[in-house]
């Protein structure tokens, strides 16, 4: 897994995100109510705390030990208490139903549609955060399945208006610029 996402400011925790696909999938998880360069630099900040990222090994964790490691200092999220249990949600569900392996979660789809499947089933992935996670993975990754532009629609487009459209410091400007210009019309950033 290769892939060019740039959204942290840091060239290691970026460099993760573009090589562990566990540290995607909780980088995304995390990507809610808090800066986006906040929510993807918690999956380094987590392995630099637990010495790797492995799901297996999250999910086995005890909840309370885990979710102290989760509050820090600093805390991977603005509620870290909630997140840490989602992050051992998630865990548990990639342990369960992919042997422990992230990258299975979209290895060998082979429509936009299967893929979307998969990623609402993962605990705190909704519609909306499914669709994103798509975009990354085909604008940032190159894994475009068949329909998948409709699958992921309107964040397959190439307005940028998430974080599936930053490779670079110029790029996230540009995305905040256009979320302040929706936020202003009273918009979100599902809407063209």
């Amino acid at each position: 897994m290769k892939g060019t996402l740039a959204v942290t400011g840091n060239p290691e925790a970026d460099r993760l995100l573009n090589t562990d696909p566990l540290a995607l999938l909780l980088g995304m998880l995390l990507d809610q109510q808090i800066p986006m360069e906040w929510a993807f630099i918690g999956p380094y900040r987590l392995k630099e705390r637990l010495g790797r990222l492995d799901a297996t090994a999250i999910a086995a964790m005890d909840p309370d030990e885990f979710a102290a490691i989760v509050k820090g200092p600093p805390a991977l999220h603005r509620f870290p208490g909630s997140m840490a249990r989602r992050i051992q949600d998630v865990c548990r569900y990639v342990v369960d139903h992919y042997d422990g392996n992230a990258a299975k979660v979209w290895k060998g789809v082979k429509t936009g549609d299967e893929l979307l499947t998969r990623l609402k089933a993962l605990p705190g992935y909704g519609d909306e955060k499914s669709k994103i996670f798509m975009a990354i993975l085909a604008k940032r990754f190159s894994l475009t399945p068949a329909g998948w532009e409709q699958a992921a629609a309107p964040f397959s487009d190439l307005t940028r208006r998430s974080v599936a459209d930053i490779d670079g410091p110029e790029a996230l400007a540009k995305v905040r610029e256009w979320k302040k210009m929706m936020k202003a019309k009273g918009k979100t950033k599902a809407d063209s």
